[in-house]
């Protein structure tokens, strides 16, 4: 992932989903020659320079403002996740000391002992790799595909596991957030071998990765819904939450619940009774 590459297809691919209609400009001339708008454009609306917005374009974010980056992000219509990323973007390329650190890559005993105690909810953390480090008895009951992996990783399962379009029904927006996700994630640690590393695994084995990866698409992952099918409890659509765990680098708990009074609740409590009693027959079991 090379940094000015980076910057480049971002603007780019930024700028072509425009239109002059889109922000406020006429369209001049029948036939236009490039998708979306031109150059010319994103710097009238920046207030710069077509000089100065071509070498930007061309990956050198060296040295901006914030300012600068402000008024390019509002003249690209970026939303909160991609103005975000352009800020890491220019972060790495200034080499600034603000570039996070290494990504954790385990879990203290307390952050344990929390998922432990959220008897009812599925919950798990995992690092900016998307790698599940923990999880409670739940969270590994609802993800029992993705556990079984020798190393469990979310975007290796979504894109190279064939069970994952059987755990998510809507497998095709599950993975161009996952995609969505990794790129963010990657912004944000430049620098980690083992993301440069994963990122190239994916894009190597998996079509479907290569060509979302490739639309520099970028969100942020704190709330919303997930379908899962479970093959013991069957069809369920979970909210969740993602909270960052502010003392661990790179560490996010996401945890799982049920609309009350719904099928959804049903299904989460029939895997509740599934998990209690399968954990307590492994005890009596070990116990003998």
């Amino acid at each position: 992932m090379d940094g000015k590459d980076e910057v480049r297809d971002f603007l780019v691919t930024r700028r072509e989903r425009l239109t002059p209609e889109a922000v406020g400009l006429p369209r001049w001339g029948a036939h236009r020659r490039v998708k979306g708008l031109r150059r010319e454009e994103v710097a009238l609306i920046a207030g710069v320079s077509v000089d100065y917005y071509t070498r930007l374009e061309r990956g050198n974010l060296g040295g901006v403002s914030e300012s600068v980056l402000t008024a390019l992000a509002e003249a690209l219509r970026l939303d909160e996740a991609e103005s975000a990323h352009l800020f890491d973007l220019a972060r790495a390329a200034t080499g600034s000391s603000r570039t996070r650190r290494r990504p954790s890559g385990q879990v203290r005993p307390p952050v344990q002992w929390l998922l432990d105690r959220m008897a009812d909810s599925p919950a798990y953390v995992r690092n900016a790799r998307t790698d599940l480090l923990a999880a409670n008895a739940l969270g590994r009951a609802l993800y029992a595909p993705v556990f079984a992996m020798p190393r469990p990783n979310l975007a290796r399962f979504v894109f190279l596991d064939p069970a994952a379009p059987e755990l998510f029904p809507d497998w095709d927006e599950v993975s161009a957030q996952a995609a969505a996700l990794l790129r963010t994630l990657a912004g944000q640690y430049p620098h980690d071998k083992a993301m440069h590393d994963l990122v190239g695994e994916l894009a190597a084995r998996s079509e479907r990765f290569s060509t979302l990866w490739a639309a520099h698409n970028v969100r942020q992952h704190r709330t919303g819904t997930k379908r899962v099918h479970h093959p013991i409890v069957g069809a369920m659509t979970l909210t969740y939450e993602s909270l960052a765990l502010s003392a661990d680098e790179g560490l996010t708990l996401n945890a799982y619940a049920a609309e009350p009074g719904g099928p959804d609740a049903e299904a989460l409590n029939l895997l509740i009774q599934w998990t209690t009693t399968a954990a307590t027959s492994e005890s009596t079991g070990a116990g003998r």
